[in-house]
């Protein structure tokens, strides 16, 4: 990992810890009929939504995509497939949002319809992250100069992944004490997923 990409893969880390939640939250209530309050799925499902879709995906698309474009042809095509992604990913989350709503609205009928909806949007976000690791951030290392790594720190620096660090008191640390403490152990601090 070049130290010009850590904010990226620092923001990757994130989210992958965030899917991962989901992920183990999904299966505690699929396969061991576990009782997970709703607010821990809402809260994931927020912090998918704000963050990475409508930050991450911005920067990328409107600052680093662009700068390696402008240095090179060789990564248009894996370019052009992230930037499809990114459109599909909106619309994936506006389908979790609607699984998630009608589970949380009208109960336990209604979770396999959402969890259906959670296991597509890991499956393809993971496969996105690993898509943009593998192929974009080795060619970004070789042909980005020190302009375009000092645009694309800025971009990055111009927001801040909640789930980053400690300082003063925001909306976005509030954010991330709110996810921490509604997802329960051994996921996250709160209380312990109960047996039905």
């Amino acid at each position: 990992m070049g130290q010009h990409l850590s904010q990226l893969y620092s923001e990757h880390s994130s989210i992958a810890a965030v899917l991962g939640a989901l992920s183990s939250l999904v299966k505690e209530v699929r396969d061991h009929g576990r009782q997970v309050n709703p607010e821990a799925f809402r809260a994931i499902v927020y912090y998918l939504d704000v963050f990475p879709e409508r930050e991450h995906h911005h920067i990328e698309e409107t600052v680093l995509f662009p700068r390696i474009r402008q240095r090179t042809h060789a990564a248009d095509d894996v370019l052009d497939q992230l930037t499809a992604e990114h459109a599909l990913g909106e619309r994936a989350i506006r389908d979790l949002e609607q699984a998630f709503v009608r589970y949380e609205e009208r109960g336990a009928s209604e979770f396999p319809a959402f969890a259906a909806a959670a296991e597509v949007y890991v499956d393809r976000y993971r496969d996105h992250m690993r898509t943009e690791e593998e192929r974009v951030m080795p060619i970004a290392e070789r042909v980005l100069v020190a302009d375009d790594w000092a645009a694309v720190e800025a971009a990055f620096a111009s927001h801040r992944d909640p789930l980053q660090g400690v300082g003063s008191e925001t909306d976005a640390d509030t954010l991330f004490q709110r996810i921490v403490m509604l997802v329960p152990a051994p996921y996250g601090l709160g209380a312990a997923i109960d047996s039905e």
